[in-house]
């Protein structure tokens, strides 16, 4: 049985503990193994997309970091119940023609037993930026 700790139920600790994995492993842009993270059926929306299952969260991913570049995300703890987490986030990107973004969102999870995410809402904003005015 695949099973990602910590488990739920959630405590304020484990649930910190998951959002700073999930932090680490998007900062990787290791699109396989952020995908394994979830459940093989896992339902995301991001903005105006509908993904589902690890296999088009690895395409997702993978197209996301070829136009999103020296991409670096921060999360932060919102609040959590027994198997369900929310973050505010924000990350900053480069375009290929160099402009910086900042986008500003908000994620809502869901876990199974096994401590995979089996839903992924999220609500994402982006704004133009100065690289003087980068902050991650």
């Amino acid at each position: 049985m695949e099973q990602k700790y910590p488990l739920p139920p959630f405590s304020l600790e484990t649930a910190k503990e998951k959002i700073q994995m999930a932090e680490d492993a998007w900062n990787s842009q290791d699109a396989k193994k952020i995908a394994n993270a979830y459940t093989i059926t896992s339902e995301w929306r991001n903005r105006n997309q509908f993904i589902n299952g690890r296999e088009e969260i690895i395409t997702f991913l993978t197209k996301k970091w070829q136009t999103e570049l020296n991409y670096k995300l921060k999360k932060e703890y919102w609040a959590h119940t027994d198997n369900r987490i929310a973050v505010r986030f924000e990350y900053e990107y480069q375009t290929k023609d160099g402009n910086w973004y900042r986008a500003y969102g908000n994620e809502n999870w869901e876990f199974d037993e096994n401590g995979l995410m089996s839903k992924r809402f999220a609500s994402i904003n982006d704004v133009e930026i100065e690289e003087k005015d980068r902050k991650l």
